[in-house]
């Protein structure tokens, strides 16, 4: 698995053997960031960020700051310092949906928004998860934003935010979010 594009293009990134996690492939990431187009200065969430595959792709591409949040982030941290991006990247281990929750976050991180949020939960959780992460979205979405879903196309993780495109990858299913009256 490498980085597909941007500063650190063909870097390798590393997803332990024995972990419980599914990297965002190669070809997913480069159609997602397709898709998005220029992400130069953005503030990115990475929510289950495994190994921070998509965190630090937008890195790569110009973004200037990501935070990935998971509730191992031993994964994530050896390719943050592999690739030496401690100085953009924030590693905060807790569980997405409490971290989410401005009732157990601190202000801080309640005040933050994000240019960019990408979720790739677990597949067997994401029907589970959409009802949880909803009504916490909004507060941490900037103006003019994107929630990426990535989830199995068989048990998509549903939100309200306006669906503004959907791709199909064999089994992965990638569905973009925004605001009302948005059409990029």
């Amino acid at each position: 698995m490498r980085i597909v594009a941007g500063e650190l293009g063909g870097r390798r990134l590393v997803a332990p053997r024995g972990w419980r996690v599914r990297p965002t492939s190669d070809r997913v990431r480069e159609a997602i960031f397709s898709a998005l187009g220029d992400i130069e200065g953005a503030r990115v969430l990475d929510l289950y960020c495994g190994t921070g595959a998509l965190g630090i792709e937008a890195i790569s591409r110009g973004a200037a700051q990501a935070t990935l949040v998971d509730r191992d982030v031993r994964p994530a941290l050896g390719n943050v310092r592999n690739l030496k991006l401690q100085d953009k990247v924030d590693l905060i281990r807790a569980d997405p949906t409490t971290w989410l929750n401005p009732r157990t976050t601190n202000n801080e991180q309640r005040a933050t928004q994000f240019d960019l949020i990408f979720i790739d939960p677990p597949y067997k959780l994401a029907a589970r998860l959409g009802p949880e992460l909803d009504p916490h979205l909004p507060d941490h979405l900037a103006e003019g934003g994107r929630v990426i879903v990535e989830s199995s196309a068989r048990r998509p993780l549903a939100l309200s935010l306006p669906p503004l495109r959907e791709r199909r990858y064999g089994g992965t299913l990638v569905t973009f979010h925004g605001t009302l009256g948005e059409d990029r």
